[in-house]
Parts: structure tokens; sequence; C-alpha cells
């Protein structure tokens, strides 16, 4: 290899490319994503000291008063040990990732994708960018659905900082925010909003937030004074999905 060789692999020309395929472009949180990473060799051999895999995520961060959009790692993975990949060489190395379950739902303006990158020595690093599709698990869908059973209506489903009252494993949460469509409750909430704290197969506990609508002087002020809202924490397991809707119903009248 010549000197002038060594000089373009140091500063990431001519280098090695990465491509990613995965077996599908939809799946559930909390599901095994099978899939391939495809290296494929420069001009020159190169020393690969990994390759990992990264599942992403955006939210909205606030800070003085501001919005700003933020990435935020949900999984991370080392897909393969230091390995040399010769020129033109290509080579194909399978993997096999779980999708945390606290993945965020791609509703609205979420969007999920998966960053492939090499960790090549004094080289640009090369990546590689694929978006998925990412479904509720069927618990969290049945407690969707019997919100909207209820008597409302997606209107927004986002990612957002964290408060500091909600401890999570990552610094935002996304949140499901409806209104209401039936007469029992239109006229008397704004909105109604939900948030996954944690779940696993067999329970959730979600965080209720009940936008009271202002009525009278009486009303505005507590708007103002953002007293028009109750936060409600509580669990959901799979026994109670025979009667959730009732059960929802309950909590939501008392705060009305």
């Amino acid at each position: 290899m010549s000197f002038f060789n060594k000089v373009l692999a140091s500063v990431g020309i001519g280098g090695a490319k990465v491509e990613t395929k995965l077996e599908k472009s939809t799946y559930v949180a909390g599901e095994m994503m099978n899939g391939e990473v495809e290296v494929y060799g420069g001009n020159i051999e190169q020393q690969i000291d990994s390759i990992y895999l990264t599942a992403n995520t955006t939210y909205i961060r606030e800070s003085d008063d501001k919005k700003y959009t933020a990435v935020a790692s949900v999984k991370s993975y080392k897909v393969h040990e230091p390995f040399t990949i010769g020129a033109n060489e290509t080579k194909v190395i399978p993997f096999s990732l779980e999708l945390p379950v606290e993945t965020p739902v791609t509703l609205g303006n979420t969007r999920v994708w998966v960053s492939t990158g090499l960790d090549i020595k004094n080289a640009v690093d090369p990546t590689d960018k694929d978006y998925i599709e990412v479904r509720p698990t069927r618990l969290a869908e049945q407690i969707l659905e019997a919100v909207e059973q209820l008597g409302f209506r997606l209107r927004k489903a986002e990612c957002e900082q964290a408060s500091r009252r909600i401890r999570t494993t990552y610094p935002f949460v996304q949140e499901f925010e409806f209104i209401p469509t039936s007469s029992l409750y239109r006229g008397r909430l704004d909105e109604l909003e939900i948030v996954f704290l944690s779940q696993t197969e067999q329970s959730a506990e979600i965080l209720m937030q009940v936008d009271r609508r202002a009525r009278g002087l009486g009303g505005f002020l507590s708007e103002a004074l953002e007293t028009d809202e109750s936060h409600i924490r509580l669990s959901i397991t799979t026994q109670d999905l025979p009667n959730l809707n009732e059960k929802l119903k309950q909590i939501i009248s008392r705060h009305l």
C-alpha cells in the first residue's frame, strides 16, 4: 500500500460503506428485528473496530422558552467485533435486535429509524439510515381503542421532553392527545392525554391527564392557574380488558 493511499484512508476517502437490510419495515414495540449488515470495502484495506446499530427517534425539547427538535436513542447494539475489510471486499453479517417495548409508536409526527455505523479509526464514520413503522403493543393498542370507544378522537401523537415529575428510561415521553367527540364529554373537557410510563406484555402503567373546559369566571381562573387539570396515574393489566371501557369511564367521570 502506498503512503498516498494510507493518507486517503485516514480521512475517510475511498473508505468502507455499510448498508443494513431489515427483514421487514413494520414492527410491534418489543418485537425482535432480524436483518443483515452488508459491509463493502473501499479502495484499500481497512480495520473496522465495530459495527453498531441504533434505534432513534426525535422529540420536542424546550430551552429558554423555545422549542427544539432533539434526537434520542432508544436502543444501541454492537453487532460485531473488530475485523478487517479488504479492498472491494463484501462482508454480510446477520443480526437480531430487540426493539424496546418503550419505543414510540409512529403516529402523527413521530418517526423512528435505525442507523448503522462503522467505527473506523481516524476516518469519517460511514452510516446508513432506515426508517421503520412501529405499532403499539397489543395491550397499548387496546387501551387507545378503549379511549376512542368512550367518545374521543386522537388529535396528536408526539414525543415531548419528560417533565421532572415523571421518571422514565428516556429523556422524553410520547403523548397521545385526544379530543372529545361524544355529548358526554364535549363541552366539559378540552382534551384527554395518555402517556405510557412503562409496559410489559401483561401490564401497563399510564399517566392520564384530564383537562377540563373553562366555564364561568371560576373556570377561567382555574385554567390560568392550571388547576383545571387532573393527573391520574394508574396500572392496567390484561385482566382489566373485559371491563376496561367501564374502568376508564369511571376514572374520567370522577375528574370532570
